[in-house]
């Protein structure tokens, strides 16, 4: 059946079209989505023999794919702002464990993943790389909000609320992935903390396991300069080369972080084709440094953005993110030229789907493709006059901008509503939460 004469589910009228399979501009174009999948792309014009169950006309609006944040903790946004401007260390040993031993559960997590999904659907985030405990709440939440989810099984030596060891952890993770294997929405990945957290031989572990399922690994990696220091002290080498050693970058692996490279780890990195999740914000703010993600790219690694959690970051917005990774790379190497718009919206889109081994499914817009969509309004004043919609999109463009999220060709916002939450209700539980975790 051809795209005149089958009935498509949803047809999407918009002022500007931004497919990111490259950086023209399509004018008036038209994209129809049937049974959650791209059907068909055209002009407007020649859109009217197209019939469909709904259609939506956005006439000042670009329809782009979805922003794909490649690592955050979404539960974390129930400790926003709870300990902000410290070092890293005495940031997470000193107030986020505490407060973690204290407080995360089940609940915890599903009701601060819940937030944060509602938050990032809010501003055009339509899939997570999440890391965290509990992760069967994890998700949970993304089934109930309708996000993609990627539920990362954190791992640690020492004990938490969830798992007492290493074993602990990957096992249960192992346990709770087990009921979402048919769930096109929900992956499992396996993600040992950080080097400073987890030994060599549960690296080792969790390099065989994943290799044998064929999950992805996620990972803080080379965050800070503590880290590298510490383990040149422990174990005679930087982080990377020991990891190489175990044979853990031989996963499909997505490094978070990846502040502190030298050129030979950066060709490394390269060689063994890791995925690095750029989190301009919360490195910043943590004072860890500036990623070389320049160099990193022009070397060939796969980079794409991520917000990190609420608690260190202390926005879960995919749009600032994608701004801030333009302008701090600019800083970083002194060259206006570095990291230009377009290549800033490849990051936060199909090369966040390429890390995540996804770019044939999501990350662009294309026929056959899934429809994760969004719609970012271009008609209010902080957008006008707009000369140049790709360089508005990172510069101009805020998440209040944001007026339409589709996932997998479902409506999960609707003209800046929530269609599957209750944005009331999840305000209530957060100052539920906050009203127990200050005590």
């Amino acid at each position: 059946m051809n795209a005149q004469t089958q009935i498509h589910d949803t047809l999407i009228h918009a002022r500007w079209l931004l497919t990111v399979e490259n950086d023209t501009i399509l004018e008036n174009h038209s994209v129809a989505v049937t049974d959650g999948v791209i059907s068909a792309l055209l002009p407007t014009a020649e859109a009217g023999a197209l019939v469909a169950k709904e259609t939506i006309t956005l006439d000042n609006h670009v329809l782009m794919p979805g922003l794909i944040n490649l690592h955050g903790h979404s539960a974390m946004t129930l400790l926003r702002g709870y300990a902000d401007d410290k070092q890293l260390m005495d940031w997470l040993q000193n107030h986020i464990w505490p407060a973690e031993g204290k407080h995360v559960d089940d609940s915890f997590v599903y009701d601060g993943s819940l937030i944060g999904m509602a938050e990032m659907l809010r501003s055009g985030t339509t899939t997570i790389n999440d890391m965290y405990f509990f992760h069967d709440a994890v998700a949970r939440a993304g089934v109930a909000s309708g996000m993609r989810t990627f539920v990362g099984c954190s791992i640690l030596e020492f004990p938490t609320n969830y798992a007492k060891n290493a074993d602990e952890y990957i096992s249960r993770a192992m346990r709770e992935r087990e009921a979402y294997l048919d769930n096109p929405l929900v992956a499992f990945t396996l993600a040992p903390h950080a080097p400073y957290t987890v030994a060599d031989e549960t690296f080792r572990k969790i390099t065989q396991i994943v290799q044998e399922q064929d999950m992805l690994a996620h990972c803080h990696i080379h965050e800070t300069m503590d880290e590298v220091n510490t383990s040149l002290k422990e174990h005679g080498k930087r982080p990377l080369a020991r990891l190489n050693d175990i044979g853990f970058l031989d996963t499909k692996l997505i490094a978070a972080h990846m502040v502190h490279l030298t050129d030979d780890e950066i060709a490394l990195a390269a060689a063994k084709n890791i995925s690095v999740a750029h989190n301009p914000t919360s490195n910043m703010k943590l004072a860890s440094g500036i990623a070389p993600i320049v160099k990193m790219m022009n070397a060939g690694i796969n980079v794409g953005v991520g917000t990190d959690g609420a608690a260190s970051n202390n926005k879960l917005d995919m749009l600032a993110e994608t701004r801030q990774t333009a302008l701090l790379a600019k800083v970083g190497t002194l060259n206006p030229t570095d990291v230009p718009a377009f290549q800033a919206i490849q990051m936060a889109t199909i090369n966040g789907a390429r890390a995540l081994h996804m770019d044939d499914k999501v990350g662009s817009v294309k026929l056959g493709k899934q429809a994760d969509l969004i719609a970012i309004d271009m008609s209010e004043l902080e957008t006008a006059p707009t000369f140049d919609v790709i360089s508005h999109i990172v510069y101009a463009a805020g998440r209040e901008n944001v007026s339409h999220t589709w996932v997998n060709g479902r409506c999960l916002l609707n003209n800046r509503q929530l269609t599957t939450l209750d944005a009331d209700e999840l305000k209530h539980k957060a100052g539920q939460w906050r009203a127990r975790i200050a005590g």
